[in-house]
């Protein structure tokens, strides 16, 4: 018997909570490490850092190959064997990996040159094991969340990410004096003296192991059977999904690649690139909701493909996470005068951006809603399209804007790609799997949200308790619209 709507959003809500507990735990703790990279860091070298996590997460999708989703997808399918599904899905991505590993071992010395990084080979060591890793872990990562393990997955998250902070205190806190008083120290090799950029990529390299020693004993449960046609149709399915995110993750991260060739002046772009990446750190709360939800809503949307209600519970699971995003949007943006303070104060140029973030996430999560429509009719071949046409418009305005508007350019270009992007899966959607959105409550929430953050803009200059005083009571009149213009309206017509 099919689950009812209010039974499955409870579920859908419960596991959100759960995978929420490490995802927020980690996303919080690296917002912390913003005052401590800003308060330490140059502007210059927190922008090297930003320009080598873009790299990352752009080859994390690469070596991943989409099978991550395929593995749900397949799991899920009668007949087969998600044993099977799991350990393909495993060794497939680990010949990649480790591939990747030994090329990157191999070159790190001319590549870091090339990169105007001479003497940094270690730094490209690090990230080479954080990329083979990653991807191999992702894989025990999705097969934790098939089976409803949620509690193991959040609680080797939490250790991955607790470690990662350990190592960063100590790099940044301890490490420098060691060393100073043991300057013929062996770990002088690998690490510079004085904090600089290697010592977050350090960090991170640490949490991989970590997290991979720790998923050890799943990963010795998996009986390896190597089935060529399994692979080979998991691959089908997944490689057009990893093409279509390539293009996604470029849409996030591009910008950030574009500012070494297109910024108008090549002896700021790394400090504009910095102060521009300390910004979207502000952004993280609603970056962050965006993921967890991710976590628990595609296992749960495959799961629910064959109820006849599933369309319905589809569009209100879209109007409940709008409505709890625009509640984000306005808590960051209305207490923007303390969220400041967060960064060191070289960093506070790019302050205007984070609404426009804000929205550009939100933008991102309601394209992750709608986008379901091709995995679930299994259309994934659309998502390349949809995902291109967003990096077009991306590469666009960076590269027109970029050179003259610098980071306020990357910002809009964020915007503008996700928003046409969503326009198009929306259409394409409602023509091959229709779910029944209520797109005019969706954009009135959207409006009554940003209508009450321009009117907190055009307050009078007035002290900042009295203003965080007013902008609490805005805060609390959208909570009051949302009860009686929304959900009290929801609730009448289930009664109904």
């Amino acid at each position: 018997m099919s689950q009812k709507p209010s039974g499955a959003l409870k579920k859908l809500a419960g596991e959100t909570a759960i995978y929420g507990l490490s995802t927020i735990l980690a996303r919080f703790i690296n917002f912390l490490f913003v005052p401590l990279y800003t308060y330490i860091l140059s502007t210059s070298d927190y922008g090297v850092l930003t320009e080598f996590m873009a790299y990352i997460a752009l080859l994390q999708v690469v070596l991943l190959l989409g099978l991550e989703t395929g593995c749900f997808r397949f799991a899920n399918r009668e007949g087969v064997n998600p044993s099977a599904v799991f350990s393909n899905a495993y060794l497939a991505v680990s010949v990649v990996s480790v591939g990747f590993l030994l090329l990157l071992l191999g070159f790190a010395g001319p590549l870091s040159e090339k990169m105007g990084y001479a003497g940094s080979e270690s730094c490209f060591w690090w990230i080479g094991w954080i990329l083979a890793l990653d991807s191999t872990t992702a894989i025990l990562f999705a097969k934790l969340r098939y089976e409803g393990r949620a509690w193991r997955f959040a609680l080797i998250k939490t250790a991955k990410i607790l470690s990662e902070t350990g190592m960063n205190l100590f790099l940044f806190l301890i490490f420098p004096d060691y060393v100073a008083a043991h300057p013929d120290s062996w770990l002088l090799q690998f690490l510079p003296a004085t904090p600089n950029y290697s010592y977050p990529v350090f960090a991170i390299c640490f949490s991989c192991v970590v997290a991979f020693l720790l998923l050890l004993p799943d990963l010795l449960r998996i009986r390896f059977c190597p089935d060529r046609g399994l692979t080979r149709a998991m691959l089908r399915y997944s490689l057009p999904l990893m093409l279509a995110a390539l293009p996604g993750i470029a849409n996030d991260f591009l910008d950030r690649i574009l500012f070494r060739f297109f910024h108008v002046d090549q002896s700021l772009w790394q400090s504009d690139l910095g102060i521009y990446q300390a910004a979207v750190k502000l952004a993280v709360i609603m970056s962050l909701f965006v993921q967890m939800f991710r976590y628990a809503a595609e296992p749960f949307f495959f799961s629910r493909a064959k109820d006849r209600n599933s369309p319905e519970l589809y569009a209100r699971v879209m109007e409940y996470f709008v409505a709890f995003c625009m509640l984000i949007f306005l808590g960051v943006t209305l207490y923007i005068d303390l969220f400041q303070l967060l960064l060191g104060r070289d960093f506070r140029a790019g302050m205007g951006i984070v609404p426009i973030m804000l929205l550009s996430y939100l933008m991102l999560g309601m394209l992750y809603n709608v986008s379901m429509w091709y995995k679930l009719s299994d259309r994934s071949g659309y998502a390349i399209w949809i995902t291109l046409a967003g990096l077009v418009v991306s590469a666009v305005i960076n590269i027109l804007f970029l050179p003259k508007y610098s980071y306020w350019a990357a910002a809009w270009g964020h915007f503008m790609s996700y928003a046409v992007m969503l326009l198009i899966s929306a259409l394409l959607g409602n023509k091959y799997y229709p779910i029944p959105y209520r797109w005019g409550r969706i954009l009135s929430l959207i409006a009554w949200a940003c209508l009450i953050y321009g009117l907190s803009i055009c307050l009078p200059v007035m002290n900042l308790g009295l203003k965080l005083t007013i902008h609490t009571a805005l805060i609390f009149l959208y909570m009051i619209i949302y009860y009686f213009g929304y959900e009290y309206k929801n609730r009448q017509q289930i009664t109904v």
